[in-house]
């Protein structure tokens, strides 16, 4: 063997992971899960914690995207309409059907074709359980009298909500039972490619430490970093002699933040709210945690660090603005009680708008003539599409590595979620039953969150003291132990703001107390 192969071999010996993902997002996550089932070694990085950029700032759906139609996204759509099935049924803890009420506009879209639009949308994408659409008169009906007294008639129709963040959590969790490698706070602060292998340097964010990963694909799922991991590729080409950049200030998306407010509730029924503004774009009103109703979304274009995203006074004018249009109920920036905004990585289709650029997904393999190591970057994509975007990605890295496809979880539940949709109430009594000394609140919360695992939380409990120290609306010692060592979870805000959703609640004061506690019992700040 000369001197050239044998160093050849010595790197592939080096070779400890099929495939490396970089980002922790719902496509990274749906990645991993969809990978390890198939068997392949995986090691997923994640910069900061799961979810926490775009795939916790969503409108909390799974949609066909209604207004997508307008678009001639037929694609899309049907693809998201028969996802939404799929996922409520996979993760039925997490994904609940929700009504939606259109208000018919008179100066804006006429009847017939919003009336079109939802019949199109109600047998598009092959829908089973949820209800159709049907016309509703809001002069006699209960989601009438919040509105003003010119709306007279309006359409109902189905979509889902889901726990944005927890469906992330919950394909790493998966992703981990079946071998993956998960990790969060680890950066990637270069990345080499040599003649069979990627070389990855990550950076702990919490000890500064580095280490070295190699695997022999490398996916590319940074969401609105894609194109700093490029150019990052580009600075570290190791098959070139003069480093030749692969791209330089790569531009293949548009950063568009998208963001919500969150205001007193509105009213107090539990369907959601669908409006047309007069830009043409629509907005949403949705019952948040008891108490309030988000509204959302808009589309704004950045070309800043998506970890700077923060809603701007124009967007909460906007947002409050198209509320007023519709309801009696009137609302100005000071009645907004939190906000949150998120930056989506839509494909650079050249749109002329924001709102234009499409929402579906590009899988681009970045190939090099002198390796066998393939990049493959993910543009774009939106989170009710995650399952076939990472089957999508499979049968990429299938052919690529030579093993037959192999499609299988379409019909494997999510942790947590192995219960028939129709069983949900039932278990949930059960869980009542069980453990009546907890608030009804506090149940139905558990039973949201984490299904038929609450009971790994629970146990043997008879009591609020069996659950340890009491941190705050409903969250015990208990809870907070199973996301550490099941969830990945290591701060506070991992806690509140991605696990449990119960950030609105607490004061600074009580998430304090919880990373002190988290900090005396070793877990890492």
């Amino acid at each position: 063997m000369n001197s050239d192969n044998k160093t050849e071999q010595q790197e592939t010996d080096k070779i400890n992971h099929d495939i490396f993902i970089i980002g922790g997002g719902i496509n990274g996550c749906g990645i991993a899960r969809d990978a390890a089932g198939r068997g392949y070694s995986v090691f997923l990085a994640e910069a900061d914690d799961l979810a926490s950029g775009t795939s916790s700032q969503s409108t909390k759906l799974i949609h066909g995207g209604l207004r997508y139609l307008e678009h001639y996204e037929f694609k899309l759509v049907r693809e998201a309409l028969t996802e939404r099935e799929i996922l409520w049924r996979v993760a039925p803890h997490i994904i609940h059907p929700l009504r939606f009420i259109l208000p018919h506009h008179k100066g804006l879209r006429p009847w017939w074709l919003l009336r079109l639009g939802l019949f199109i949308y109600d047998h598009l994408g092959g829908r089973k359980k949820l209800p159709a659409s049907h016309s509703i008169n809001l002069t006699s009906s209960e989601e009438g009298n919040c509105l003003k007294q010119n709306f007279k008639k309006g359409l109902e129709y189905s979509d889902c909500w889901v726990n944005d963040s927890r469906l992330v959590v919950l394909n790493a969790m998966d992703a981990h039972e079946y071998g993956a490698t998960i990790k969060t706070q680890l950066k990637c602060i270069g990345i080499e490619r040599y003649a069979e292998h990627w070389a990855v340097t990550l950076e702990n964010q919490l000890t500064k430490q580095t280490e070295i990963v190699t695997a022999k694909v490398l996916i590319n799922a940074a969401g609105p970093w894609v194109d700093d991991i490029i150019d990052l590729v580009g600075l570290s080409d190791n098959n070139s002699d003069d480093k030749k950049k692969i791209a330089t200030k790569a531009k293949n998306i548009r950063k568009v933040q998208g963001s919500h407010i969150v205001v007193p509730k509105l009213y107090e029924h539990d369907k959601c709210y669908i409006f047309q503004n007069d830009d043409d774009r629509i907005t949403f009103a949705i019952p948040y945690h008891e108490d309030f109703t988000m509204i959302g979304t808009t589309d704004y274009e950045i070309d800043g660090d998506p970890r700077d995203a923060k809603i701007t006074e124009g967007e909460i004018d906007y947002l409050c603005n198209a509320a007023n249009e519709y309801f009696k109920s009137q609302i100005s920036p000071s009645d907004v009680v939190s906000t949150y905004a998120g930056v989506r990585s839509l494909y650079n289709d050249g749109a002329s708008k924001a709102q234009e650029a499409t929402r579906d997904y590009v899988l681009h393999i970045d190939e090099n003539s002198e390796s066998n190591a393939p990049l493959i970057n993910i543009f774009g994509g939106k989170i009710t599409t995650y399952r076939r975007l990472a089957e999508s990605m499979m049968e990429i890295v299938d052919d690529l590595l030579g093993k037959e496809n192999n499609h299988w979880t379409e019909h494997a539940h999510l942790p947590g979620g192995d219960y028939a949709i129709d069983d949900k109430q039932k278990l949930h009594g059960l869980f009542k039953y069980d453990y009546g000394f907890l608030p009804k609140g506090v149940i139905t919360r558990l039973m949201r969150n984490y299904g038929s695992k609450a009971a790994l939380i629970l146990g043997k409990a008879e009591s609020e003291a069996e659950l340890g120290i009491h941190f705050g609306h409903g969250l015990y010692q208990k809870e907070v132990e199973y996301v550490i060592e099941n969830e990945f979870a290591i701060k506070a805000d991992d806690i509140l703001l991605r696990r449990t959703k119960l950030g609105l609640r607490f004061s600074l004061e009580e998430k304090e107390a919880l990373q002190k506690w988290m900090i005396n019992n070793n877990i890492k700040k």
